[in-house]
């Protein structure tokens, strides 16, 4: 349950939300006006594609929709569990998506649809590394469930119901994340470019370092 979430879970809840905030709002302030993180809109996009009968958009968007599908297949695989714990390969995950994402910032800039694909990829990997954690979802590169479960909670409070309190600053800590990272995105881009993608790609390695360094110390 949420009650039961370590420390650690909350800082990295926001870290990630702030990373995913970052890429996204540079896919869409970018030369393809398109989110990066979730695939709500990039399917969308692909049925009216499908529709429409328009090939190279359809193989544009599939393209990305298999590239986070790959990155969630390729984080299934080296972590071999949905339950978030320590002691799990997540180090090998973060910096898979840090070399994703360095690679994806020059294609960008190029404008080498690779780039994006790149990017999607690395958005799969992290989304899929923090799938659960004591049978709560915890979601990192979207937050319409997260402002979904807000308002439920809320309009639960209104009718005198009891809620999760915990679960409530979860869904304004990943939703607070999504949105720093989207302002610094955003500012960023201004002056970088597709180059902030650079800023998203240093934390997961850092982090990356970091966890490992902890669980080294730990053996």
């Amino acid at each position: 349950m949420i009650s039961k979430l370590p420390r650690w879970v909350w800082f990295f809840a926001w870290v990630f939300a702030f990373i995913a905030g970052i890429i996204n709002v540079v896919g869409l302030v970018g030369f393809t006006h398109q989110a990066i993180t979730h695939l709500t809109g990039n399917t969308s996009m692909l049925a009216a594609a499908l529709a429409s009968f328009d090939w190279s958009a359809i193989l544009h968007f599939a393209a990305v929709i298999c590239s986070f599908l790959a990155g969630t297949i390729l984080s299934g695989f080296i972590i071999q569990d949905s339950a978030l714990q320590l002691g799990h390969r997540y180090g090998v995950v973060l910096i898979l998506e840090a070399v994703l994402l360095f690679l994806a910032a020059p294609l960008l800039d190029r404008h080498y649809l690779s780039g994006l694909y790149a990017a999607a990829c690395a958005c799969g990997l992290q989304n899929a590394m923090a799938t659960t954690y004591s049978g709560t979802v915890v979601r990192t590169t979207h937050i319409s469930g997260m402002f979904t479960d807000l308002g439920i909670f809320l309009g639960h409070r209104l009718r005198g119901l009891p809620v999760d309190a915990k679960r409530i600053k979860m869904c304004f800590l990943v939703i607070s994340g999504f949105l720093c990272g989207g302002i610094a995105g955003a500012l960023a881009f201004r002056f970088i470019g597709y180059f902030t993608l650079l800023i998203p790609a240093s934390i997961a390695a850092i982090t990356s370092l970091a966890y490992e360094a902890y669980q080294f110390r730990k053996k």
